[in-house]
């Protein structure tokens, strides 16, 4: 397999001209937790003050939203992030979106999503929820999955900086780094490897 340059540096490599554009291209690992905290205790507030949901049904659906980011987090780092264009500006695309992190794996400012592309995403995520989801219920589960957002993040950024001697924290840096310094085809979970175990694309000789 052919290796590729990577770099052991925490700093950050620049990617803009624009001095605009670098800056929305950084963030500070604690900024999720700002920006989507809030909306959680929002959306749970309206699930149990204004729906009056039972506590039965918002776990329920809580969870639901835990499980389906899981899934949503390993399609869209296997085949959005992982998707190699051969056009030369759709290639420039993927080096920002996702390339850079495997050139950069510890750049302190590039190990979770900036604002500039979470909360559009978040946004359309949302709206599809409310469209497909029965009335109301959206306030229950987007909470699971926002929550299972900032639990990638957060898994993501710990990983690469801390050192983990055993359990699961270990097991989770093992499975990241195999796919960071090993083969990037496979090891596509970043929070766990269920759906790798799921679709085979876990590592065998872990």
């Amino acid at each position: 397999m052919k290796k590729n340059y990577v770099s052991n540096s925490s700093e950050s490599v620049r990617m803009f001209k624009s001095d605009l554009l670098e800056f929305f291209s950084k963030v500070y690992f604690f900024v999720p937790l700002v920006i989507y905290v809030p909306v959680i205790f929002y959306l749970i507030y309206k699930s149990f003050f204004e729906v009056r949901m039972s506590i039965w049904l918002f776990l329920g659906l809580f969870a639901a939203g835990i499980f389906v980011w899981t899934f949503v987090e390993y399609v869209m780092h296997r085949f959005v992030f992982h998707y190699v264009p051969k056009a030369k500006w759709a290639y420039r695309l993927h080096f920002i979106f996702h390339g850079v992190h495997h050139d950069y794996p510890n750049d302190l400012k590039r190990l979770v999503l900036p604002p500039s592309a979470s909360i559009p995403l978040a946004l359309g995520f949302y709206l599809l929820y409310t469209a497909i989801l029965p009335s109301t219920y959206v306030y229950a589960f987007f909470p699971g999955f926002i929550g299972g957002y900032l639990v990638y993040d957060m898994t993501h950024y710990a990983i690469h900086h801390f050192n983990f001697k055993s359990g699961i924290w270990k097991k989770i840096k093992q499975h990241h780094m195999l796919h960071h310094y090993q083969d990037p085809s496979k090891g596509y979970g970043v929070s766990s490897d269920f759906w790798d175990n799921i679709f085979r694309s876990h590592f065998t000789n872990k």
